[in-house]
């Protein structure tokens, strides 16, 4: 089985409403890299890298979606690691689509969505509102913030708890990735709890003085959801393989 490569992007892009986001212009959402015109294989990661590229072309994906492209800080010149990367793609026929925001805020298949539904519970407002589209979702609760704590640290490898604020909040933020523009958002939108995949270290301090719970789950930890759905849900529709390329990042 085999669809055409213009197909698959056109759901992608209709799908996550890409052109709705106003990202980061390094972001640059949509088809990075094209390949010969065929898919016959899903992939999705993280990142975009050499090493995920590798991982990738070794296990036959040809089209692989991620959620941090390869252009944050270009333009650069198509030598060394930059060179290693595209032409890894290039070598093994592989596309690469990237979807940055729009998987963050997608109310169905967006990070911040599956955050919440993993631990039982329904996003019900948006959070982090950008140019008119949430980036991150709230959620009620009547769990204690031990529960929640309990919860998460069955889901993920590692997680850090500074737990200054209620002992039984009634609703929790989430914010995938980098929650440093989060933090400063939770009392307009009268949430003192929020789970996210890191933060700077000053936001201790403006914990204890806001009393605040912060959930830190890490950064690529809190990122796998969006690119395995949307890469699953495409599975389903073109009736094709898909398979998640980890790359094992801690951080």
């Amino acid at each position: 089985m085999s669809a055409q490569l213009d197909d698959l992007v056109r759901y992608c892009d209709a799908r996550t409403r890409r052109a709705a986001f106003k990202d980061a212009p390094g972001a640059c959402n949509g088809l990075q890299v094209a390949n010969h015109g065929r898919v016959t294989k899903i992939g999705a990661a993280v990142d975009a890298g050499a090493e995920p590229f590798r991982r990738a072309v070794a296990a036959g994906v040809d089209f692989l979606i991620v959620h941090h492209g390869m252009y944050w800080d270009m333009p650069r010149p198509l030598t060394g690691p930059v060179y290693e990367r595209v032409a890894t793609l290039v070598r093994g026929n592989c596309a690469l689509y990237s979807s940055h925001l729009p998987l963050d805020g997608h109310p169905e298949i967006g990070n911040n969505a599956l955050l919440a539904r993993q631990l039982g519970l329904k996003p019900s407002r948006p959070f982090l509102v950008r140019d008119g589209e949430a980036i991150g979702r709230i959620a009620r609760t009547g769990m204690t913030r031990a529960a929640l704590r309990t919860k998460l640290e069955a889901l993920y490898p590692r997680v850090v708890a500074i737990e200054c604020g209620a002992a039984k909040p009634g609703s929790v933020a989430f914010c995938s990735g980098s929650g440093n523009s989060a933090v400063p958002e939770l009392a307009s939108a009268g949430v003192d709890t929020l789970v996210t995949g890191e933060l700077r270290e000053e936001w201790f301090n403006r914990a204890q003085e806001e009393k605040l719970n912060l959930y830190l789950c890490g950064h690529y930890a809190t990122e796998v959801h969006g690119v395995k759905a949307l890469a699953a849900e495409l599975a389903r529709k073109f009736r094709l393989p898909w398979e998640f390329i980890a790359t094992e990042n801690p951080l």
